[in-house]
């Protein structure tokens, strides 16, 4: 039996306006066997919604489907294509494909998390906490459609507070990301300070409740596209509503570290730290961690691409990690 992860690339996962929406699916060496169909973890990429593709992401082998988690890299539509909340859409579109052809793809549709950096981070957060809801203002779902709820959410430097984070980025984003440029007013189809009702939408905070699932949260402390700021308060709103969540605040980084290495999401100033996890293996990190009926600690940590592989194989494998 070959040890490579074998890859499905190229799949369709939906069309809108006649155009097929994407996916690549990597499955573990073996999967299928006496274990069963492994998880599944759909990929978000970054690119402030209005750039990227599913190719930009981090190593999915390496980290993931080595351990025995299927990796699916999806496209959605960019904020050129459509405006939010189409980007959502698209995530629980896929969400229910997996759940939907989880035996004609190999994989097993009741085990699904979410994991994505910056923009794909803010799409994982709020398909995560709408993941309940069975249908979305705007979104069509038929009757026989599956639910779009996933079991974890990981995510990276995602905005959750979109007015917030455009005011917080003032002077210090990169042209291509500033004023009407601003890539939270690209998705609203204006400032988010103009657009109140459709912020309030697309923030993930409007929507948390006790019914989301476990969280893990990274973000940089010198990241000055995206303040840690979002990342505090995205956690703390998860702590007030019961659910588990940790926040890994990594000293020093700045956007982008879940990337790979050369692929900076927007050219410009030097604001992203692509590459920067996966080279130097790991990054110190202040935690907080809450879990429900034991509280919450805080102290020193080590942030990796292991402490993502952990989490996900706690809650989509039942490992139990140290």
């Amino acid at each position: 039996m070959s040890d490579e992860a074998p890859t499905r690339s190229g799949l369709v996962f939906a069309e809108r306006d006649g155009s097929p929406l994407l996916m690549d699916l990597v499955l573990p060496a073996g999967a299928g066997g006496p274990s069963g169909p492994p998880p599944v973890v759909v990929w978000l990429h970054g690119g402030g919604w209005f750039t990227g593709d599913r190719h930009l992401a981090p190593d999915l082998t390496r980290f993931f489907a080595a351990r025995g988690i299927a990796m699916a890299s999806i496209e959605y539509r960019l904020s050129g294509q459509a405006l939010f909340p189409a980007q959502l859409h698209d995530v629980r579109a896929a969400v229910r494909h997996l759940r939907r052809e989880a035996s004609a793809l190999g994989v097993d549709g009741t085990r699904i998390g979410l994991w994505g950096s910056s923009a794909g981070g803010h799409l994982a957060a709020l398909a995560g906490v709408t993941g309940h809801v069975r249908v979305l203002p705007g979104e069509r779902v038929g009757d026989d459609e599956p639910g779009a709820d996933v079991q974890a959410v990981a995510e990276g430097y995602g905005p959750v507070d979109l007015e917030r984070v455009v005011a917080d980025s003032s002077g210090s984003a990169p042209p291509a990301m500033s004023g009407a440029n601003a890539p939270e007013a690209r998705l609203l189809g204006g400032p988010p300070a103009e657009r109140p009702e459709a912020a309030r939408a697309a923030s993930p905070l409007t929507h948390v409740t006790a019914a989301a699932p476990p969280f893990q949260i990274a973000h940089g402390t010198a990241d000055v596209l995206v303040r840690c700021d979002q990342s505090v308060l995205l956690h703390e709103a998860l702590v007030a509503a019961g659910v588990e969540s940790t926040l890994h605040l990594l000293d020093g980084y700045r956007h982008g570290f879940l990337n790979p290495a050369g692929a900076v999401e927007v050219p410009g100033p030097r604001v992203f730290d692509d590459g920067r996890l996966e080279r130097e293996g790991g990054a110190p990190s202040t935690v907080r961690e809450f879990l429900p009926g034991r509280g919450e600690r805080s102290g020193p940590a080590t942030f990796s691409f292991d402490e993502v592989g952990d989490f996900l194989a706690r809650h989509l494998l039942g490992e139990e990690t140290a």
